[in-house]
């Protein structure tokens, strides 16, 4: 008796340690809040996977994430979150998205430019004397049905179509294997010729590409299969060097020339160093969050948390007494431990997080109400109160097992399956059932046991305290 009574005091002094612990470290060591809670921007991108082979889809988007990953860690954003998702369009198939959360940054133009600044790089190879004959032809059947007057000049009221233009142009050459997907480093130097200016000679800037090991392979293969023809070099679309291949190159190093000022060039290596998108994406969605809006959920979350746990916790007590205010201290525990796993591990909290945590409480109260049920008929049947406890665990315990199986299930597919705001929801309801189950079965088992005797009859006291929902 000595030892249950000594485990049932520990698991008293835990929580009262576990509570103190989190109150200290509040300022130290605060929540991790989500975006919905702490404010800043969310932003949904899609990329094109069209030019991507199915089996390269995965491997692709991990690379995408991991770039704008370090793209935003370079401007030190704290606690970025940047997740792959793949969306069903029903008949049309799915697509890929990527979805990035910047906490604290709420100016939504910023938190584009942190994206959208980081340049796809691209390499394109000649297309063919027969396609190049045919742009030409269409080029020229555009220009010639524009209406000019006697000195080739535009008359009034015509536009010239320049985008038909440069979509022709566009067709002049055709996608490689390479991409910003395979550089390792880009460098700024100077070219040794240099340019005439106001009399003196001034170098060119340049920009100097290392490739990886796979990307030099892509690199030689494709000069050599190109020599005494131009590979362009694009950058985010937009041409920006079309040397001519004189022979292979190997090594893997490749060079940009452009009309650069050095600025444009100091900023193009910053872009590239940064990450090169393996693939290219669209801004499809955009949502900014206050920080008072994101303050207004914490408080509203924590209220519900609060008034939920007072209301029920008088219901037990009211109904259950002696035993109810025993399940009462065991849901204390229960939530100290939860809130310390949110600060240990940690988990980012969100609106959904904070909402499968309250449901959790509820599931807790559940296996305590199945374990007070269970020892109400024992105690009809006339065993004393200690043996009671025992088998009514005994017996509560396949039911709350299958229960809390299935709602495990449905958290780990819930996280495998569901978006960042779902999974923020499965997690923490996942991690209550598992922390509930134990602050109910063990918990409480050992607290009502350390309270009641093994043998003789109870107190008149004990036996008040236990008459309402025990009718014993």
């Amino acid at each position: 008796m000595l030892k249950i009574r000594l485990i049932a005091f520990t698991f008293i002094v835990l929580g009262v340690f576990l509570g103190g612990y989190i109150y200290q470290s509040q300022e130290t060591q605060p929540f991790k809040l989500g975006l919905d809670l702490s404010g800043g921007s969310y932003l949904v991108y899609r990329a094109d996977i069209s030019e991507v082979d199915e089996g390269e889809i995965s491997d692709s988007m991990d690379a995408l994430r991991d770039t704008i990953e370090r793209r935003i860690n370079a401007f030190g954003i704290a606690e970025p979150n940047v997740n792959t998702e793949t969306h069903s369009l029903g008949v049309e198939g799915t697509e890929q998205r990527l979805v990035v959360e910047l906490p604290g940054v709420t100016d939504l133009d910023e938190a584009v430019d942190l994206i959208g600044q980081t340049p796809f790089l691209e390499f394109k190879s000649e297309a063919s004397l027969e396609e190049q004959e045919r742009i030409n032809d269409e080029i020229e059947v555009l220009v010639s049905s524009l209406n000019t007057d006697e000195e080739g000049n535009l008359v009034a009221g015509e536009e010239f179509d320049i985008n038909a233009i440069m979509a022709l142009e566009s067709q002049r050459y055709v996608n490689s294997p390479l991409t910003g997907k395979y550089l390792e480093k880009a460098q700024l130097q100077f070219s040794q010729g240099g340019i005439q200016s106001g009399g003196s000679l001034q170098s060119q800037p340049i920009i100097a590409l290392s490739f990886d090991r796979e990307g030099a392979d892509l690199f030689e293969e494709l000069t050599r299969n190109n020599i005494g023809r131009t590979i362009a070099i694009f950058l985010d679309g937009v041409i920006v060097s079309a040397p001519v291949v004189n022979q292979a190159i190997s090594g893997g190093q490749a060079i940009i020339e452009g009309s650069f000022t050095i600025d444009e060039a100091k900023e193009t290596v910053g872009r590239l160093n940064s990450g090169a998108l393996p693939i290219p994406i669209e801004l499809i969605s955009t949502n900014t969050i206050g920080p008072t809006l994101g303050q207004d959920a914490v408080n509203a979350g924590v209220f519900a948390g609060v008034l939920g746990l007072i209301l029920v916790g008088i219901v037990l007590v009211l109904w259950y007494r002696l035993p109810g205010l025993i399940a009462v201290i065991a849901l204390g525990i229960y939530t100290t431990i939860m809130l310390w796993m949110f600060k240990t591990i940690p988990i980012t909290l969100t609106s959904a997080g904070i909402t499968g945590f309250i449901i959790s409480i509820g599931i807790a109260v559940d296996a305590n109400i199945l374990i007070f049920e269970r020892m109400k008929e024992e105690l009809k049947k006339g065993a004393n109160r200690y043996a009671a406890v025992e088998i009514g665990f005994k017996r509560a315990w396949a039911s709350i097992r299958d229960a809390n199986i299935s709602s495990i299930i449905s958290a780990v597919f819930l996280f495998w399956f569901g978006t960042a705001l779902i999974k923020g929801f499965a997690l923490t309801f996942g991690l209550g059932i598992l922390i509930s189950m134990f602050t109910a079965v063990t918990v409480t088992r050992f607290l009502l046991l350390s309270l009641a005797k093994k043998k003789g009859k109870s107190s008149k006291i004990m036996r008040f305290l236990y008459q309402n929902g025990f009718n014993k």
